[in-house]
């Protein structure tokens, strides 16, 4: 059980770093912007994860009160990339029905 956790904030971590080059390598600001929120959201599966998992690693009352702050700080940044990428996306699909 604790193996799982592990392996969800190296997953989310990569994919974090992957849409971060991906930012760098595009030009197109709308495509940036769309990626930028892409990869809010896996910082945010990061930091929430790494929040429960250091509770369950050292099981103190300063880790409890850290990962609730990791929980809180992962939910927002998961919640804001979700609607930044929804608004991104209707961005991209408005652009490219134009064309």
């Amino acid at each position: 059980m604790l193996v799982i956790f592990p392996i969800i904030i190296l997953i989310s971590f990569v994919l974090y770093l992957y849409y971060k080059v991906m930012v760098w390598k595009t030009k197109d600001p709308l495509e940036q912007e769309y990626l930028n929120s892409r990869s809010k959201i896996f910082m945010g599966v990061f930091i929430f994860f790494f929040g429960i998992n250091q509770y369950l690693f050292y099981e103190t009352r300063l880790s409890l009160f850290i990962g609730i702050l990791f929980l809180i700080l992962g939910v927002l940044q998961f919640r804001y990339g979700i609607k930044a990428t929804n608004h991104y996306r209707n961005e991209y699909q408005k652009r490219l029905s134009k064309s």
